[in-house]
């Protein structure tokens, strides 16, 4: 079988994270796995994969804010149509390549399977309603939709109604990178609290920061991520203003997400909104108790294992983590909940089930 991957880029984030993982295990069996990106330019990612040895394509290559410009430019639907006869089935991620392979495959009769990912459990899209329209017919023009998670299927379903199409494949993570034992935090008198997400808008870092400037001094927290909407400089004023610049580090964009989970003590992934939580599941991984907003995507995920709190609580927030610090038998209990957890959602399962999906529509005749 051969398979192509569409992406917008290799920049760090979950989906990008994804391919990295997903795809060499895709080529199990003899599949040939490619992968095209709209814009090819250089990332760890990116040459991670070539390292691995997965093939790709690329449409264009641009740095700075050309970046933004270049994926949506329509050329793209036409720069397309030399890939998309090639390959078996044409697996997209992302809004731009959603709607420009639909319309390649549209405006050229291509004869690819067309397979996308919904990776989150709202869009900006959603809330104009002339795009309605618009998403409907794209959907169908699918011949799989996969969801993330079960919150993102019933959101979209919602949203456009029973798709014919749609289904649930459980997100995935690469457990034996992150697998670590449980911390023993009954001797600590400083604690650590990371939360690892790139800067964007359905990301509330903002009720972390009033959470722990809630939290005595021997308590710090910092931030790992890619500031991809120029959240950052609001956040350190906000630190400014509670008092706690001294106890908040930004760390910017990081490669080695395994080493700072290690050195963290307890983990929150506060969201407005959330897909899934891929690095909620790295998290639970490595050992470390987490703390996560209660918001669909992520309490499918935690619900049981983890602690959830409300979104955009901070007194709550702050209250949980202090309960889980000093209490060591607590923090135990409930890291190895997630520990195991985590177990569920190996990335193997995830190839296992596209593979199977693959299958059935290729041999669909």
């Amino acid at each position: 079988m051969k398979i192509l991957h569409v992406i917008t880029t290799l920049d760090i984030g979950g989906a990008e994270r994804l391919m990295v993982d997903l795809l060499p295990l895709l080529q199990q069996d003899g599949n040939q796995v490619d992968l095209l990106l709209f814009n090819g330019v250089d990332t760890p990612f990116k040459n991670e994969l070539i390292r691995k040895g997965i093939h790709i394509h690329q449409l264009s290559c641009w740095k700075g804010i050309k970046n933004h410009y270049e994926v949506y430019n329509p050329a793209n639907i036409f720069r397309l149509r030399k890939y998309l006869d090639d390959y078996d089935i044409v697996h997209t991620h992302n809004t731009a390549c959603q709607f420009y392979v639909a319309l390649a495959v549209a405006l050229f009769n291509s004869n690819s399977m067309l397979v996308t990912t919904e990776h989150n459990t709202y869009n900006c899209r959603r809330s104009q309603k002339w795009f309605k329209l618009i998403d409907k017919w794209m959907y169908n023009q699918y011949s799989a939709i996969v969801c993330i998670s079960e919150q993102t299927r019933r959101n979209l379903c919602e949203y456009l109604g029973d798709l014919k199409s749609i289904r649930t494949i459980q997100n995935g993570v690469n457990i034996s990178r992150f697998l670590k034992s449980v911390a023993d935090i009954s001797k600590r008198s400083n604690y650590l609290i990371s939360m690892i997400a790139a800067f964007r808008k359905q990301k509330d870092h903002e009720t972390l920061i009033r959470a722990v400037s809630r939290l005595p001094r021997n308590y710090k927290l910092q931030f790992a991520g890619r500031d991809f909407d120029g959240k950052v400089p609001a956040l350190k004023q906000m630190c400014v203003d509670l008092g706690i610049q001294d106890r908040v580090d930004f760390l910017g964009a990081h490669s080695d997400v395994p080493e700072l989970l290690e050195k963290s003590d307890v983990v929150v992934m506060s969201s407005h909104w959330e897909g899934f939580g891929l690095a909620a599941v790295e998290a639970m991984a490595a050992g470390r108790p987490l703390i996560a907003s209660d918001v669909g995507g992520l309490r499918d995920v935690v619900h049981g294992a983890g602690v959830l709190f409300p979104q955009g609580d901070d007194k709550a927030l702050a209250e949980k983590i202090q309960w889980l610090c000093e209490n060591p038998t607590e923090y135990h209990d409930v890291a190895k909940r997630c520990q195991e957890r985590a177990r569920h959602y190996d990335i193997s399962i995830m190839a296992d089930d596209y593979l199977e999906l693959y299958n059935k529509l290729v041999h669909s005749d």
